[in-house]
């Protein structure tokens, strides 16, 4: 008989200042602990409350071997391939950690720690997504003998997460997802190093809604208290208008409306007692059952200025620098990120103007008419059955909720000694997958596209039913990539000189007038100006000077963003 060898112990992590042991598990040549709770239960009384520490009962071993249920939201995947994971457990009780590091990590290693943000439009997601499992990253970051710990988080979301009424104003209890985030942050603050993770070399990083996050924790309380991370990563997205339109509060009205529970006043004691009286499946329901994803692109729950977490409009924080210090922020957009939600119908010049008059209801029809007349539709060509005003809307939607944002919000960040890398993604493997899924071809590098590099595994795409044809480039990004963003966390720059990871990545403002972007992956790899002879022309071609300081000075102005 052969023999096999021993199975490995399962990994462990102790806390003893509690005492309490955690057992984790082996997978993929990484530790994993999952299910760690943060946080204590958010059902009943405690719904929208902020969140209360967990605390661990003395002499305890947690088994923190299996996914824990994910913050109530729809059951199933959210949009494939944005997403791959089915939902199938949720409950308020679903403050918890997915901890992985490297193989037989001990407590005082003292490595660098991710702590990633999931996106979603703060209506869907979990920490169990595959398409962000992060075991792909940590052995590349291993390989590249920078190691790193990796965490993701739950968080409350939709009406659980973001419901806005005066009563939970003045309480403190508004963004109570943004608050599940901070304590999840400062729970890593003060137990990662007993998981081998050093607590002051801490970056958050996060996408789409989990990048919108990552900015407004850079903004938290006005920057009047110091925040629990060190470096930062906002992709394709940093901040957007919808924070300051009325559609949180509008969701939140439809949502007690459709439970009766707007008796005496929206923003009354009793009707958030109603609220609170109701299952959690019958608030679940009533917010599916008005969600409306014809609305703001289907993000109708955002942070809202709460006068506390977010004291004042962003724009008034960024432009006053009410906002964190001292940190190292990667900034970044895909070059086509919002051609997925663009409408494909788009042909004429009338429904590039709808299009975006219908996303920003509140721009005058000067700026409106002054932010078309930036992108002629003669740099935009037709592709396949796309039309080239179809590409020139995408391109304008792109920039107003995904690139100016950033580019606004650096320029400032610098000035409190923050050092800023700005990057536009531009590979992807998702094209021949949107296509099956019965999207037009063309659409380019959308939303969510580095996913599969930067997490270290495109085969987290390799799904029965789909196509799955990655090239040699694309495996040869994906190690560049994945290194890239642990040794960004690892030294405060997203590549060394005799690294496998991107080269030449300056930061963005190393001279007075003159900006930088990292161009990742496709044939322009590389630094560029945004703009002059140093440029690579056609980067140069999406002249972001001119089209995002006319949005970050004018347009910003009139929606009071």
């Amino acid at each position: 008989m052969a023999f096999t060898g021993l199975a490995a112990a399962p990994p462990l992590a102790i806390i003893p200042k509690v005492p309490v042991t955690y057992q984790g598990i082996h997978r993929n040549g990484v530790e994993a602990f999952l299910n760690v709770p943060y946080g204590q239960d958010t059902g009943d009384y405690w719904r929208f409350k902020p969140p209360r520490p967990h605390i661990p009962v003395p002499g305890s071993m947690v088994k923190a071997d299996s996914y824990g249920p994910a913050c109530p939201q729809p059951l199933g995947s959210w949009m494939v391939p944005l997403s791959l994971t089915n939902i199938t457990a949720i409950s308020e009780d679903c403050l918890n950690l997915n901890i992985v590091r490297p193989r037989a990590t001990e407590a005082n290693a003292s490595l660098p720690v991710m702590v990633y943000i999931h996106g979603g439009s703060f209506w869907a997601g979990s920490n169990s997504e595959i398409t962000t499992s992060p075991d792909g990253l940590v052995l590349e970051s291993v390989k590249n003998k920078l190691p790193v710990i990796h965490v993701s988080m739950n968080y409350r979301l939709g009406v659980f997460g973001f419901a806005q009424t005066s009563a939970l104003r003045e309480t403190g209890s508004e963004n109570a997802g943004l608050r599940d985030q901070r304590l999840a942050m400062e729970w890593v603050r003060e137990n990662i190093a007993y998981f081998g993770g050093n607590p002051e070399k801490v970056t958050i990083f996060g996408q789409s809604s989990g990048g919108l996050s990552v900015g407004a924790h850079i903004l938290s309380y006005g920057g009047t208290k110091p925040v629990p991370f060190q470096q930062a990563i906002c992709q394709s997205q940093a901040m957007e208008p919808g924070i300051t339109a009325n559609y949180t509060l509008n969701a939140t009205k439809a949502v007690v409306d459709f439970l009766g529970c707007n008796t005496t006043d929206l923003h009354s004691v009793e009707t958030l007692s109603c609220l609170r009286d109701h299952e959690m499946q019958a608030v679940l329901d009533a917010s599916i059952a008005t969600h409306r994803p014809d609305v703001n692109i289907g993000h109708n729950w955002l942070p809202v200025v709460d006068g506390d977490y977010l004291p004042d409009y962003p724009s008034t924080l960024i432009h006053k620098k009410q906002f964190a210090r001292d940190l190292v922020i990667m900034m970044g957009w895909c070059r086509d990120d919002v051609t997925l939600f663009t409408n494909t119908n788009i042909s004429t010049a009338n429904d590039t103007r709808d299009f975006i008059a219908d996303y920003l209801p509140g721009l005058s029809d000067d700026h409106l008419q002054t932010l078309l007349e930036l992108y002629s539709v003669k740099n935009f060509h037709a592709n396949n059955n796309l039309s080239g005003e179809f590409y020139r809307a995408a391109r304008i939607f792109r920039d107003i909720i995904m690139t100016c944002q950033p580019y606004y919000f650096a320029n400032f960040l610098k000035f409190n000694r923050n050092q800023i890398y700005l990057y536009e993604w531009n590979q992807t493997i998702l094209d021949p997958i949107l296509e099956h899924l019965g999207h037009p071809a063309g659409l380019g590098p959308v939303h969510t596209s580095e996913f599969a590099y930067i997490f270290g595994n495109l085969s987290h795409y390799n799904v029965s039913g789909l196509p799955f044809n990655p090239s040699p480039a694309d495996h040869e990004l994906q190690v560049r990539a994945s290194r890239s963003w642990s040794t960004f966390a690892s030294v405060g720059r997203p590549g060394l000189p005799y690294y496998d990871t991107f080269q030449g990545w300056a930061p963005a403002f190393e001279r007075e007038g003159q900006v930088k972007v990292f161009i990742a992956g496709g044939p322009n790899e590389g630094t560029s100006y945004i703009e002059g002879p140093q440029a690579n022309p056609v980067f140069a071609g999406e002249r972001l000077r001119q089209r995002c300081e006319y949005w970050d000075n004018s347009v910003v102005k009139e929606l009071q963003w």
